[in-house]
């Protein structure tokens, strides 16, 4: 499967777009999409600046790795926009805090609506609960629910 269009629009409004690199909420250097890794081989620090379309393209790059580990990941069948909000929740938070998850063990068991129920639990920064990631994780579960 691939993200759809709605679950690539609900990732990059809650990522935002910056050109520049910034420290997101717990310290780490972000650009374009919440892009954290390399670009083009240099790590991301003070002062960088990509082009839209560079950003673009680590988006796709890192949807193409997370769509892959969801479907490693997930041993049930999936809808669309469960696909889709396991995609975000993946690529916000990362594979290995997926495939260490109550909501994926719930969902391999075909607890659905158990797994739905866990998406809200990830509302944290730095043990902090941020109202971003509240609005995030209240839009995956309905996302995932849809």
């Amino acid at each position: 499967m691939q993200t759809s269009e709605k679950g690539v629009a609900l990732i990059k409004s809650f990522e935002g777009l910056s050109l520049t690199a910034y420290k997101d909420s717990v310290g780490v250097w972000t650009i374009g999409y919440g892009w954290t890794q390399l670009v083009d081989g240099k790590p991301i620090s003070a002062g960088m600046i990509i082009k839209q379309d560079t950003a673009e393209r680590l988006l796709k790059t890192g949807l193409v790795s997370y769509e892959s580990d969801v479907s490693k990941l997930v041993k049930v069948k999936l809808n669309q926009g469960q696909f889709d909000a396991l995609v975000s929740f993946a690529y916000n938070l990362g594979s290995r805090s997926l495939s260490t998850s109550t909501l994926l063990r719930k969902l391999n068991a075909g607890d659905y609506a158990g797994a739905a129920d866990e998406f809200p639990r990830w509302n944290k920064a730095g043990g902090q609960v941020l109202a971003g990631l509240s609005r995030r994780r209240e839009a995956e579960r309905a996302l995932f629910l849809s």
